[in-house]
Parts: C-alpha cells; sequence; structure tokens
C-alpha cells in the first residue's frame, strides 16, 4: 500500500510539473498571451498608418491641392508671384 502512495505521488507531482512549467502549461500560455496582446497593439498602429498613407496616396492621384502642399512644404517651393519671407527667431543666451 506505501509504494502505491509513493507512486501516485510521484505521478502527481510529475502532472503538476507538465501543468505548471511544461510544454503547453500555464507559463506557456501566459507568455503566448502577452505575444499575441503585443502583436495585436502592433497590427491597430499599422492600420492605422495605412490608412493614412492610402488617403495621401488617393489625395495625390486626385488632386492638386495636396502636391502643392507638399511642394512648399518639403521643398520650399513657392508660387509665382509670390514673395518669399524667411523669418528667423533670436536665440536666447
Amino acid at each position: 500500500m506505501r509504494w502505491l502512495l509513493i507512486v501516485l505521488t510521484g505521478l502527481l507531482a510529475v502532472l503538476q510539473y507538465q501543468l505548471w512549467l511544461g510544454e503547453g502549461g500555464f507559463s506557456k500560455k501566459l507568455m503566448l498571451q502577452r505575444q499575441v496582446e503585443q502583436q495585436r497593439q502592433e497590427n491597430k498602429e499599422l492600420q492605422l498608418r495605412n490608412s493614412i498613407l492610402e488617403n495621401e496616396v488617393a489625395n495625390l492621384k486626385d488632386g492638386f491641392d495636396s502636391i502643392e502642399e507638399r511642394a512648399r512644404k518639403d521643398l520650399g517651393m513657392i508660387k509665382e508671384g509670390e514673395t518669399f519671407y524667411m523669418v528667423v527667431e533670436k536665440e536666447d543666451q
């Protein structure tokens, strides 16, 4: 009878080890859940960025306003007949 109790206790210990620390156990499950949540957050950010880029592409294809805005902002271009003024702020010393 005593050896049966020892065997069953050993079996219980092995099963508990598999449950908590083994492959597919709770610790692995928690780690995977954290990774899934991080990936979902990254996917949301990338979807937002993609929708912004899609809107930009659509604007560039459809109208000249966004092209003009980009030329002014990124390339420093001005329209014919406009006067360019550069405002330089004085540095505090």
